[in-house]
């Protein structure tokens, strides 16, 4: 990948999408499309076929998505899958017939099922059934990377994918209900404490188990996949350890200054009960995750509460 390559980065305005554009910035690309959703609906296959026709990007790094936590997959399952499932296929299909040599399409670790093996291997994709929470968006990131790893093999082009882990760090979500677990804690935490309040309940037993990445690791993660001349079809991408969740509440709750106490509430689903990555293939190719856990929550409650209360605090 050349410094002047033209590179569309697909969801720029999201967290993974916004920390890409700061690292390919901060290493002098400056050829970089982006398009708003307004400016571009993805769903729409005109659309996203007359963007291709227009511009011709060399490189395409989808980060573009519908996410969100276990409420929203729950409650929104039909979005959840329309809308991935279309812009995925639009992306590639209308990459590949507009000459776009390369596609990094990016979903996440729930793709694999349920009970997968631990550390989950790149391997154990489709080898039973999915958690039941998040089935439709793992449906639509499934079809995606196979749709990089069908177009690559029939018509050679360098289309490939990698699944992060729960990621976090600048740009995150903080809704109170559509968040993800860590973003959510933080402002639970963070909440409570300026409240006053002499406990903080968390879902489910806290006992599941969870990896967590920082977003400026994935975005060098990204740009050292974007290098290699031959990536593999799929990578996990990782940090290699994992924490429960009560232990990661005791951790916001440090790093936020609240002293009450911490319950559970078993009402709630836990979702699945573990989820490490296996990241040995990534690893072999030279990438190293370099952000710890703790030095990472303390930079992201230093990020909400610079954002806390303004119109940049995603999920106000």
């Amino acid at each position: 990948m050349q410094l002047d390559s033209k590179i569309y980065v697909a969801g720029h305005r999201g967290m993974v999408g916004g920390a890409v554009v700061r690292r390919l910035t901060e290493l002098g690309f400056r050829n970089l499309l982006l398009r708003t959703r307004a400016e571009l609906d993805l769903t729409s296959q005109s659309a996203v076929e007359n963007f291709f026709k227009a511009e011709r990007p060399d490189v395409v790094v989808f980060a573009a998505a519908r996410v969100g936590g276990i409420m929203a997959n729950k409650t929104y399952p039909a979005e959840f899958l329309f809308e991935n499932l279309s812009m995925a296929t639009n992306a590639v299909h209308s990459a590949w017939r507009n000459g776009t040599a390369r596609f990094l399409f990016l979903g996440s670790t729930c793709i694999y099922p349920r009970l997968a093996p631990q550390p989950i291997p790149e391997d154990s994709l489709l080898s039973s059934p999915l958690e039941p929470t998040n089935e439709a968006y793992a449906i639509a990131k499934i079809a995606g990377l196979k749709m990089c790893e069908f177009y690559r093999r029939q018509y050679g082009v360098t289309y490939h994918s990698a699944m992060p882990t729960n990621l976090y760090g600048p740009g995150d979500n903080y809704h109170p209900d559509n968040s993800h677990v860590l973003p959510a804690l933080i402002r639970r935490f963070h909440e409570a404490k300026v409240r006053g309040d002499s406990s903080v309940a968390i879902w489910g037993t806290g006992s599941p188990l969870r990896e967590f990445l920082h977003v400026d690791d994935l975005a060098a993660a990204i740009v050292h996949l974007l290098g290699l001349e031959n990536p593999p079809d799929l990578v996990n991408l990782g940090s290699g350890s994992e924490i429960s969740i009560l232990e990661l509440a005791r951790l916001v709750a440090r790093t936020v200054g609240f002293t009450g106490s911490i319950e559970t509430d078993p009402s709630k689903p836990d979702g699945t009960p573990r989820k490490l990555c296996d990241i040995s293939r990534i690893q072999a190719t030279g990438w190293q995750p370099k952000i710890s856990l703790e030095v990472g929550v303390a930079l992201a409650y230093q990020d909400f509460l610079r954002d806390f209360g303004t119109e940049r605090l995603r999920g106000k």
